[in-house]
């Protein structure tokens, strides 16, 4: 009896996006040991923590492939880019690759509406405002290393900004959940 709820494009992409998050994970993995490396020990937790991060947004997309009976497909991933050459240019490289993978997560919910697979199309909803807060959380960390010289940062912003990240949250707060008592 087939119990595959997928069509095999559906299946192949969400196997696709599944690498693409383990990708992420890695991206994460190094960026967080390039920082260490320079001795930024906030800066690498905040990415360790996002690598786990990633790796959970992984493990969502393969139990969702198999509670729809379809076939998980463990691909090779690529290794990361090259490391960041400051760290106004890893938070940068960190927005680029957000934006990357919001363009897959909404291709993909285009091919499940296309497909009428609507609990395909549903489970992504999900990923599509994790993208919005993920792109959001780049942003102003992009905004408060302009704030503080961008490229031009000083040892004391880059020290601050170290100890900050440490601790900062991970969450943004959804435009959907802000309201005039809780902006």
């Amino acid at each position: 009896m087939k119990t595959n709820r997928l069509s095999k494009s559906i299946e192949t992409a969400l196997n696709t996006q599944m690498t693409k998050e383990a990708h992420a994970s890695q991206i994460y993995l190094s960026y967080g040991a390039w920082a260490d490396k320079q001795g930024f020990g906030g800066i690498a937790n905040f990415l360790f923590r996002h690598a786990q991060e990633e790796r959970n947004h992984m493990m969502k997309i393969l139990e969702y492939i198999l509670k729809r009976g379809a076939e998980v497909v463990v691909s090779a991933i690529p290794a990361p880019a090259e490391n960041p050459v400051s760290l106004n240019n890893c938070f940068e490289k960190v927005f680029e690759h957000e934006v990357d993978n919001t363009k897959a997560v909404h291709k993909l919910v285009k091919k499940s509406l296309d497909e009428e697979d609507w609990a395909t199309w549903n489970f992504m909803q999900w990923f599509v405002k994790e993208q919005v807060e993920e792109e959001t959380l780049a942003m102003n960390l992009l905004d408060k290393m302009k704030i503080a010289g961008g490229e031009k940062m000083s040892s004391n912003a880059m020290y601050t900004f170290d100890r900050d990240m440490e601790k900062a949250s991970d969450e943004v707060t959804a435009a959907e959940d802000v309201t005039t008592e809780n902006p």
